[in-house]
């Protein structure tokens, strides 16, 4: 699929593998069943995507049972409407009735259950009130493979994202960027990701200078100067999955330092992409770009973990930090972006999105990592 092509569609079916896997998945991790509200995680399942309100929606998955969605009355008719509604049942429940009453009968009174973690925390007190006995423990913690690995279409969908937000890379590199400010970047940044098919833009960083060394800097109002080292990080949704990249330039020619500094994240951004293969521990693409970034005596200025997971949200487990011992699998994509920070001088950060394949990675990001040279 190129990054202006619609993708194809998720059937119904689709999100009754998903839904029949994740309580599948559930039931190998000694839950109960699964507890969805609205969020990312409710759009993966049933591709429906109501708001997150005081009135309660909550999709219930128990192993060896059909799915249930509960929903309130007045929302019932487009919930009806989710290409997922035909593999599953609804129960709605209308103003002035207990919600958790409806919601009770369909869960195991002493289980454990795995519950999104942007449930209100309204919800899961209202269904701990009504069954004192079940427990619960958070999807990221019990379950941090629900949406990790990526289907054929869906990584289709991964790559036209990374595919738009280069397209914005390579207009960005056309611009001025001396005398200008950092909103006016971010603010270029956003249109180009829209102009190549972003419906969502979730972030646009821009760090010139000294607020490079802030690796979540929001563009401000300081105005870039020549001699700048400048981090741009931008990302959001294209055709509801998330695209993520980061590349550092340079306002007119940079110093020795500057270019060094470079050098050895581009080389610390390659061993952390050519470390990932299936099998590998998430850990292990941390280590890989941190031993670099370590070896040039740079190491307690790499202050973040590795890399994050992308799919429906640009931001989501595996995480490629120390400690994280889950294994890679193909269909995994995440991200891979050391970084240097110098306080009160300069940063750097290089990000590509990496897929896992059978026998080891894919970039989805294919813009130059070299130091641009803008005016």
């Amino acid at each position: 699929m190129s990054s202006q092509s619609q993708p194809v569609p998720f059937t119904a079916d689709d999100y009754r593998a998903r839904m029949t896997r994740a309580a599948d998945t559930a039931a190998e991790a000694g839950l109960a069943g699964v507890l969805v509200a609205p969020g990312p995680d409710l759009v993966h399942l049933t591709g429906y995507q109501p708001v997150n309100t005081e009135r309660l929606t909550v999709l219930v998955l128990t192993p060896g049972r059909d799915p249930v969605l509960v929903v309130p009355t007045l929302e019932a008719p487009d919930a009806e409407k989710a290409v997922g509604a035909p593999a599953l049942t609804l129960r709605d429940w209308t103003d002035g009735t207990d919600p958790y009453a409806v919601t009770a009968p369909l869960l195991d009174g002493r289980g454990r259950f795995g519950i999104s973690d942007n449930a209100w925390a309204m919800h899961l007190l209202g269904l701990q009130r009504t069954l004192p006995d079940t427990s619960y423990v958070s999807l990221t913690e019990a379950l941090p493979m629900l949406r990790a690995v990526k289907d054929a279409h869906e990584l289709e969908r991964i790559a036209a994202a990374g595919a738009a937000a280069d397209a914005t890379y390579g207009e960005i590199l056309k611009v001025r960027f001396s005398g200008r400010k950092e909103t006016d970047i971010a603010a270029e940044l956003a249109e180009l990701l829209k102009r190549f098919g972003h419906s969502q833009v979730d972030f646009t960083v821009v760090g010139s200078g000294p607020n490079g060394a802030n690796p979540h800097h929001e563009a401000g109002e300081r105005t870039i100067e020549r001699g700048d080292m400048v981090v741009l990080d931008f990302g959001g949704l294209k055709h509801g999955y998330g695209s993520d990249t980061s590349r550092t330039v340079h306002v007119g020619e940079p110093t020795a330092e500057e270019q060094r500094v470079h050098d050895i994240v581009r080389e610390a951004q390659e061993a952390g992409c050519k470390a990932v293969r299936p099998g590998v521990a998430c850990q292990e693409i941390d280590r890989a770009a941190r031993a670099v970034i370590t070896e040039f005596g740079y190491g307690e200025r790499f202050i973040h973990r590795t890399g994050h997971g992308i799919g429906v949200t640009t931001h989501e487990p595996p995480y490629m930090i120390e400690g994280e011992e889950l294994p890679l699998v193909p269909g995994m994509c995440f991200s891979v972006e050391p970084g240097i920070y110098l306080p009160g001088r300069f940063g750097v950060r290089i990000e590509d999105i990496v897929t896992v394949t059978e026998d080891g990675g894919r970039r989805l990001n294919s813009t130059a990592r070299e130091l641009a040279i803008v005016e």
